[in-house]
């Protein structure tokens, strides 16, 4: 499949000019304690209707498996200490579910955060909702490929947001949003 196709499918709305942006959607972020992406440590979710942010939801959670490599802590800055009193999973998205129930999700580089998702439904044996995601990521490379990179931080920019402080999973999910808001 070429990059084509799976931007495609990661972002049909920029390929049919007629149909309306988006309105209604959570975009959502998760940091990792490790390379394992069930290792989710930390979430940040936004919740956009009628184009507005309207609520958002953030959590630190104990990983699983609980260990932290030194790659990504130098990333987020979060280590056991940060998580080791922190909710589990299944704990953190029974609040985070009702809030996003019938909302696509948008991510920026969302095979990685639909990725965590999946990964960490399969190791609390939870049934997994076939959640629909967007990915902003795909999409600015197509609406904005004049940008030097299509990082979370140079697109939120391009589109008007200064990302503060990146790797903060409800400061990047705000990023996020605000980029879907303005691309997608």
């Amino acid at each position: 499949m070429s990059k084509q196709d799976i931007c495609y499918l990661l972002c049909p709305y920029i390929y049919n000019l007629d149909l309306p942006g988006m309105k209604d959607f959570a975009a959502i972020d998760f940091e990792t304690a490790n390379g394992e992406r069930s290792s989710v440590c930390s979430v940040g979710v936004i919740i956009v209707r009628d184009g507005e942010i309207v609520d958002s939801f953030y959590s630190l959670i104990k990983p699983e498996p609980d260990y932290y490599n030194y790659w990504c802590q130098r990333v987020h800055g979060l280590c056991s200490r940060d998580t080791d009193n922190a909710p589990v999973f299944p704990d953190v998205w029974a609040k985070i579910a009702p809030m996003i129930e019938g909302l696509p999700l948008v991510a920026h580089n969302s095979p990685f955060d639909e990725g965590c998702l999946k990964a960490v439904f399969r190791t609390y044996q939870m049934d997994y909702p076939d959640y629909v995601f967007y990915d902003t990521l795909c999409c600015s490379r197509r609406k904005l490929p004049a940008l030097a990179n299509h990082q979370l931080q140079t697109v939120a920019a391009a589109c008007g947001y200064q990302l503060e402080n990146h790797h903060h999973a409800l400061a990047d999910a705000e990023a996020c949003a605000w980029i879907a808001r303005e691309i997608l």
